[in-house]
C-alpha cells in the first residue's frame, strides 16, 4: 500500500475549509503475516507526529505494539508486530495526526483494512516455469520448486522419456498464464513430496491454474495420494469435460492411462512412428502443425531440423528463412 500524492495533500487542503470525509481507503485480503506497510505522502512528516499511526485486531480496540517510524522524510514505515500477525485475522490501520513539517494537521483519521492470509496459503511470485505441472516460485528469499497438486502434465524435460504430445503445449501454456505474474498457493494435506518440492494447488488472477489445465485438455487428474482433497470433484468434472470434447491429451485414443501417458498409442494414432515423413526430426514440434517462430528452438541446429522436415529450403510454411538461403534462425547459436 503506497499512497502517492493524494492523503495528506487532500486533508491538508479541505482541514481549512471542510472536514476530511474519507473515512477508509479500502480494504486487501490475503496479506501476509510478516508484512511491513509504507504510507507516502506528498510533503515532509513531523517526526513528532505519529502517535495517532497504530493497527487494532477485528474485534478490539487495542493497539498492536509494533515499530512505527519515518523511513524517509515522507514516509510512515510500519511494521508488523515481533510476533507476526495472526493467520486468518482481520486488522485495520488506522492513520491519523500526521503533521507536516510546516505544522498542517490531518483533521481525522483515515482507516485501512486488511485480512492475513491462512495457513494453508502462501502468496509470492513465479520466477520461472519449469513445464506444464512445475514452477520456481521465491518464498521469503529462497527459491522453491513446487509441484502443482492432483495433474499430471505429458513429459518434456523427463531425462528417460522423450518428449510427449502437449507437453510443449502444457509447458507454453503454463508460461503464458504463471510467468512473473504473483501467485497464491494453497496447501492441502502433506506440504511436500518426497523430493522436497511443495505440493500446492496455484491461483493465478482469482482462477485455479491446476483445474485451468485439466479444462483444456493439457494435463490428467492423478497422484490421489492423501485424500480427501478439497477440490476433487471440481477437478474430475473439469477432466471430464475436457474428454467429452476430445481436448488436447483426449484426442488421441489410449494415450492417457491410470500410470500416465502411452507412447505406443501416441506412435500409432499420431503417425510419428517409423514412417520418416518428419525427415528424421525428433524435436517437440510437429513440423505440419501449428506455426512455430526462432523463439521456439534453443539451437540453430534443432531449428534447421525443424525447417527441413516442413519441407525447406523448398518450402518455408513457418517463415523461419528470412532471406531465403536455405538456413533457418541464423541468429540463434
Amino acid at each position: 500500500m503506497k499512497w502517492k500524492s493524494l492523503l495528506l495533500s487532500a486533508i491538508l487542503v479541505l482541514s481549512f475549509a471542510l472536514p476530511a470525509n474519507a473515512a477508509s481507503f479500502g480494504s486487501e485480503s490475503g496479506v501476509s503475516t510478516d508484512k511491513t506497510w509504507s504510507v507516502q505522502f506528498n510533503t515532509t512528516i513531523g517526526e513528532d507526529s505519529l502517535g495517532e499511526v497504530y493497527v487494532t485486531k477485528e474485534g478490539s480496540s487495542a493497539q498492536l505494539q509494533q515499530s512505527i517510524s519515518l523511513s524517509s522524510e515522507d514516509t510512515v514505515r510500519i511494521e508488523a508486530p515481533d510476533e507476526g500477525y495472526q493467520p486468518s485475522e482481520s486488522y485495520t490501520l488506522h492513520i491519523g495526526g500526521i503533521t507536516s513539517s510546516s505544522g498542517v494537521s490531518m483533521t481525522e483519521v483515515t482507516t485501512y483494512d486488511f485480512t492475513i492470509q491462512s495457513e494453508n496459503k502462501k502468496s509470492t511470485t513465479v520466477t520461472r516455469v519449469v513445464d506444464g505441472d512445475t514452477i520456481e516460485v521465491n518464498v521469503d528469499g529462497k527459491t522453491e520448486d513446487v509441484r502443482m497438486l492432483l495433474v499430471d502434465t505429458p513429459e518434456t524435460k523427463h531425462p528417460s522419456k522423450p518428449v510427449q504430445p502437449f507437453g510443449p503445449e502444457a509447458s507454453e501454456f503454463a508460461k503464458e498464464k504463471l510467468s512473473g505474474k504473483e501467485i497464491t498457493l494453497e496447501f492441502d494435506g502433506p506440504k511436500r513430496d518426497k523430493y522436497d518440492r511443495l505440493l500446492a494447488y496455484v491461483w493465478v488472477d482469482g482462477k485455479n491454474f491446476n483445474k485451468m489445465l485439466l479444462e483444456e485438455g493439457l494435463a490428467r487428474y492423478a497422484y490421489v495420494y492423501d485424500p480427501p482433497y478439497t477440490y476433487s470433484q471440481e477437478f474430475m468434472k473439469a477432466q471430464n469435460r475436457a474428454k467429452d470434447a476430445e481436448k488436447g491429451i483426449w484426442s488421441i485414443d489410449g494415450y492417457v492411462t491410470e500410470d500416465g501417458f502411452n507412447s505406443d498409442a501416441t506412435e500409432e494414432d499420431t503417425g510419428t512412428g517409423d514412417d520418416n515423413t518428419n525427415d528424421g526430426y525428433t524435436g517437440p514440434y510437429d513440423p505440419s502443425g501449428e506455426d512455430r517462430n526462432c523463439g521456439d528452438f534453443d539451437t540453430q541446429e534443432e531449428a534447421q531440423s525443424f525447417f527441413e522436415a516442413a519441407g525447406g529450403p523448398e518450402s518455408d510454411p513457418h517463415r523461419l528463412d528470412g532471406d531465403g538461403n536455405g538456413v533457418a534462425c541464423e541468429s540463434l547459436p
